[in-house]
């Protein structure tokens, strides 16, 4: 998860547990699998739950690019959002996938669910728009990614909620960690690829373009997202 200019600064011994965020395989990114569909359906969107082993392949009846445990590398479980069903098989969105990819999972061997929740971002009005179905529940600006590490764009998930204060105070309160990575890491980054939702100790810089690609927001908004907001839950990223 990346950290911004400001963070960098603070960096201690205690970021390990989000410096080792996964990274992309390279033989996972070169994989032929078509680009998740980033369209915001109308109807509840469906969320695979991992509860013991599953393998994840690159097409439906094809090759396994990966084995996806029940458990997150941050401890949550483990949680996809589903963008296609079809029956026996889901085409799901994964943190083993690289940004615009999905694998597909034996519906058999996951739980599915459903939520009619979503969160959608508009990084040109740098703002976070909290939906249930059609009705809008939350507004909030957010920071986004600066020039040379901008914001990915497309759909992607929430995959674990996380204390800020386990990984540091430039977190503030509260972290949301998405499926989305940050290809394009500053110089001499030292921590992780993965993209997030999370808070800051330099507040002046919500609704600016400053971060490495993570999404900075005030406490009382995310505290409202991290109530509120399920695992698996669609994200999707706008220019």
């Amino acid at each position: 998860m990346p950290r911004t200019g400001e963070e960098q600064g603070a960096r201690t011994a205690e970021e390990g547990g989000m410096a080792s965020a996964l990274a992309v395989g390279a033989t996972i990114a070169a994989f032929a699998s078509a680009p998740a569909p980033a369209e915001e359906p109308t109807v509840a969107f469906e969320i695979a739950q991992v509860t013991r082993p599953v393998a994840l392949y690159a097409y439906r009846g094809g090759p396994a690019v990966a084995r996806l445990r029940a458990a997150t590398e941050f401890g949550s479980p483990q949680t996809l959002g589903v963008v296609r069903n079809r029956g026996r098989w889901l085409r799901v969105i994964s943190t083993k996938l690289p940004n615009g990819r999905s694998g597909w999972v034996r519906a058999r061997a996951v739980r599915l669910t459903s939520t009619p929740k979503s969160l959608t971002i508009d990084l040109s009005r740098h703002l976070l728009v909290f939906k249930k179905g059609d009705q809008v529940v939350h507004r909030m600006t957010v920071g986004i990614g600066r020039s040379g590490s901008p914001t990915p764009t497309g759909r992607f998930a929430v995959t674990d909620r996380l204390a800020g204060s386990n990984y540091g105070s430039y977190y503030g309160c509260c972290i949301l960690a998405l499926s989305a990575h940050q290809p394009y890491l500053p110089a001499g980054w030292p921590g992780g690829n993965r993209i997030a939702i999370h808070g800051t100790n330099a507040p002046s810089t919500i609704g600016t373009a400053s971060s490495a690609g993570c999404l900075r927001a005030r406490d009382a908004d995310l505290r409202v997202l991290m109530r509120r907001v399920p695992l698996g839950t669609p994200v999707f990223i706008r220019p």
